[in-house]
């Protein structure tokens, strides 16, 4: 039946045609835009996890900053700490030099004021962006490192965490706890002496009659390049035997350095008395030094004087000790800015998978794009001229009416 009310075959083609040119233009907005999802309308699934994982992203980019200023601080504490046990060491060859009775030791002594100076000069310079890890100002720096997602949604950081060191010279207390048999230093915060090897004997009074033990002082006794140190505690410090409970916590610090011929007793016949014996094959140098509460871990150096032959001595062992704490500062930062330089990789890479994963996600696949709109194309012409065709059909019923 034909009507010329009705024309199904024109709707039949002006549906198809409006479905090529609906097909037709989300091609076109595909191969412009370069994305297969570029609104939630596209598919609102897929959009809202492309969204989530580019909030990561631009996260991840605040996390590199963030390493990357890490890095540098931790960078200048490492070669400020480098240079600083350089310096001690120079200190030690002084040192060593004023072991010989006939050289001028109060040049020497100079000497070693200057380089004391010049590490104070490094510590107080060696910050980035106002922040010092090696003048005793911080003691953890937390540096941020990651953007933990879980599986609920929530998201936590977390951080590498950054143990400052102190190697300032600075708020030294003497106290005059310290006395040695031989060789002893003239200011009781040092004392040292050899001990010859197969039968050296010699001893380490510790004495607060006059100046007591205050809570976070320590004594440190270095032995042939091993050190062992006690800190005292406030039940120490309430307590009457102060001198003896630090004697004999050295005591035990020293049996475990486990140093061959080597024996330590503690007399308690004379509070606060450590008495050295060396029953091995090599001489050992002993010294000890004292450090008060709340004071620099340099500054012992204040304390080194070579004006004197005891001093000198002591001073040997002592700044073994000193070395020994730049050396581990710098292998502290060393460690650290390691350690923030994998996780610096890390990121970058876990920031491009990322990137990588969105892509395929939402970006068109521009071959499939560029192939569906010709076939489109073609689509769309040949529908133009189905709809024509169609709506041509209608003249026909005037056939029927012509005589």
């Amino acid at each position: 039946m034909s009507s010329i009310l009705t024309n199904s075959s024109s709707m039949v083609a002006l549906q198809t045609l409006r479905g090529i040119n609906t097909s037709l233009n989300k091609t076109q907005d595909e191969i412009s835009t370069g994305k297969s999802v570029a609104s939630a309308r596209d598919n609102s699934a897929v959009w809202a996890i492309s969204k989530v994982m580019e909030a990561d992203v631009k996260g991840f980019k605040g996390i590199s900053d963030s390493l990357s200023l890490g890095q540098s601080t931790v960078g200048v504490a490492r070669q400020a700490s480098e240079t600083v046990t350089d310096l001690l060491t120079e200190i030690k060859g002084k040192i060593v030099a004023a072991q010989q009775d006939n050289v001028d030791r109060a040049k020497i002594q100079t000497d070693i004021g200057v380089l004391r100076s010049q590490i104070n000069t490094v510590v107080g310079a060696a910050q980035f962006n106002g922040l010092n890890l090696v003048n005793g100002s911080q003691t953890t720096v937390n540096v941020l490192a990651s953007l933990d997602r879980q599986s609920n949604g929530s998201v936590t950081t977390s951080s590498i965490a950054v143990n400052a060191q102190d190697l300032s010279t600075g708020a030294y207390a003497a106290k005059a706890v310290l006395s040695g048999s031989d060789n002893a230093s003239t200011n009781g915060d040092t004392a040292g002496f050899q001990l010859d090897n197969a039968s050296g004997t010699g001893k380490i009074v510790i004495d607060d009659s006059s100046t007591s033990f205050a809570a976070g002082d320590s004594v440190t006794i270095s032995i042939g390049g091993k050190t062992a140190t006690y800190t005292v505690s406030a039940s120490d410090v309430a307590a009457t035997t102060t001198s003896d409970l630090v004697a004999v916590g050295l005591k035990n610090a020293i049996d475990k350095l486990g140093i061959a011929g080597l024996t330590v007793d503690y007399d308690s016949g004379n509070p606060g008395e450590l008495d050295f014996s060396n029953a091995g094959t090599k001489d050992q140098t002993v010294s000890a030094q004292f450090k008060n509460a709340g004071s620099g871990g340099l500054a012992a150096l204040s304390a080194i004087d070579v004006s004197t032959a005891a001093g000198a001595q002591a001073a040997l062992g002592n700044i073994e000790t000193l070395i020994q704490t730049g050396i581990d500062a710098a292998a502290e930062f060393g460690s650290a800015q390691s350690r923030i330089d994998i996780q610096n990789k890390f990121v970058t890479q876990l920031s491009d998978s990322l990137k990588a994963g969105i892509g395929s996600l939402v970006d068109a696949d521009m071959e499939e794009a560029s192939a569906r709109l010709q076939a489109l194309q073609v689509q769309q012409q040949l529908g133009i001229q189905s709809l024509s065709i169609a709506n041509q059909a209608p003249q026909h019923i005037l056939s029927l009416f012509r005589g």
